[in-house]
């Protein structure tokens, strides 16, 4: 086995062959970030997010995790696209907002596999197998490990943030057992900035560096399968998937570049969908034009409850108010009483 400096070098040029921008190395030690977990998780603002405190310690203590695990290799691939742009989607309450992550394939499968095979050509060098790749597909703290590993740093909104970067990319870990040396976190260039503080529709961003995923839009349309409490409805206006305002607001993102991973492009037209449209949809054909998405794992019925929200928001013209009486009576009461506040909403 070559010496491990060299290693650390050959695994971060092979992980640029593979198209990760950016792979680091990082120690296992998060007692800090443990601590901060654990006070965040006490005042209860993981929401219903259960798998966040179902783990324990196995989420900070990577060697809990995966017996002998003293490194973690984290990388980062960036998923910016030539879109339409978000502002003027915003701006068009006629149409729907989709997180720029979910445009096109399902990150987790184009991370996962070029993972494993960055991991397969460390053990074929190595001669050992003592890796296991993640991508925000176990208990794992990414943030803070790739934060360690030198990605970066987080910012106020609670993202990583690269000065030459932005926030714009994905992240994935290979655990190893291999001594491999670490890398030196970059410090923090927030500096008196709280632009993503102001910008948060729904002020889920209660203090710098603390969110609460209650409030947070993309746990609101993502993570939470209750109905969305009304009073973030119309300030969710047309996002009905995820937000990004804190992240098209920073400043740091004016240097973020276009991705070249064709798997990330938009597909469907989901960059500017007409919410009419969106809300005709049968579940049929919200399956065959999700295949392969993020988007698919909320379901069709969460997919319908947050057009609803955004129809809500929109002008009463005659087709808005015909797509929401069309389903009054949807089999859902979830999606029912969405549409039934949607269509009070126009009234106003």
């Amino acid at each position: 086995m070559q010496p491990v400096v060299s290693l650390a070098q050959s695994i971060k040029e092979w992980g640029r062959e593979l198209g990760f921008q950016k792979v680091g190395i990082a120690g296992v030690d998060l007692a800090a970030d443990e601590q901060r977990l654990a006070a965040w998780l006490a005042q209860g603002r993981h929401g219903t997010m259960q798998y966040m405190e179902r783990h324990g310690t196995r989420r900070t203590r990577p060697a809990e995790l995966i017996p002998g695990t003293i490194r973690v290799v984290s990388a980062r691939m960036d998923y910016r696209v030539e879109a339409t742009d978000p502002d003027v989607v915003l701006n068009d309450p006629l149409l729907g907002y989709v997180s720029r992550y979910a445009l096109g394939r399902d990150y987790h499968k184009v991370l996962r596999h070029r993972l494993a095979q960055l991991a397969a050509r460390i053990a074929a060098a190595t001669g050992t197998a003592g890796f296991r790749a993640f991508t925000d597909s176990a208990p794992v703290l990414e943030k803070a490990l790739a934060r360690d590993a030198g990605l970066g740093w987080i910012g106020k909104h609670t993202n990583l943030l690269d000065r030459h970067d932005g926030s714009w990319f994905f992240l994935g870990e290979i655990y190893t057992d291999l001594p491999l040396p670490i890398d030196a976190p970059v410090s923090s260039h927030c500096g008196s900035c709280t632009a993503c503080i102001d910008v948060c529709p729904t002020q889920a961003i209660v203090a710098p560096y603390e969110l609460d995923a209650r409030r947070c839009i993309s746990y609101l349309t993502i993570e939470h399968d209750g109905p969305i409490p009304e009073k973030f409805r119309t300030a969710m206006g047309n996002r009905i998937y995820g937000c990004d305002d804190c992240q098209l607001v920073c400043p740091w993102n004016r240097y973020a570049r276009v991705t070249a991973e064709p798997d990330f492009r938009t597909r469907h037209g989901l960059d500017a969908p007409s919410l009419v449209e969106l809300f005709g949809w049968s579940e049929e054909q919200f399956l065959a034009r999700t295949e392969g998405s993020a988007i698919r794992r909320i379901g069709y019925e969460r997919w319908l409850r947050n057009v609803a929200v955004a129809l809500g928001n929109a002008p009463a013209t005659p087709e808005v108010v015909a797509a929401l009486a069309a389903r009054v009576d949807d089999p859902s009461e979830l999606v029912r009483e969405h549409v039934r506040w949607a269509l009070r909403a126009q009234r106003r």
